[in-house]
């Protein structure tokens, strides 16, 4: 059964955060799934399979490199495109993900304007 919209799952754990992205993508057509931590957004990846995975680089316990590591290691789940989000990150923390195949990523704060574009162009370059 093909799907006729697009799906994201946000895994972040700022409820203001995790909302205007979730609005953002709904007004773009998405179905979002949410999660507050890396270990439930792994559960939910598992189960829902969605389209694109927008992880928060700063979440309680395991953060968002230690759960991109988490996916791509996971044979359900490592094709899933993944986008981390993140006004954290060090220059090495960045040059990591710029030189990653598995995921983009996106600088805080969003361009609310810009980021329904900016998960497509960093999602779907695969």
């Amino acid at each position: 059964m093909k799907k006729n919209t697009r799906t994201a799952l946000i895994i972040e754990d700022d409820l203001n955060n995790r909302k205007l992205e979730k609005d953002l993508l709904q007004d773009a057509g998405y179905t979002v799934y949410e999660a507050k931590d890396a270990e439930k957004g792994l559960k939910v990846a598992r189960k829902e399979s969605p389209d694109v995975i927008i992880l928060d680089y700063q979440l309680p316990g395991m953060n968002g490199l230690q759960a991109l590591e988490k996916i791509i290691a996971d044979p359900m789940i490592h094709n899933i495109p993944c986008v981390v989000v993140t006004a954290s990150a060090t220059e090495r923390d960045i040059e990591v993900l710029k030189a990653s195949d598995a995921c983009g990523y996106i600088l805080k704060p969003i361009n609310t304007r810009t980021f329904v574009g900016q998960i497509k162009m960093a999602a779907f370059r695969r």
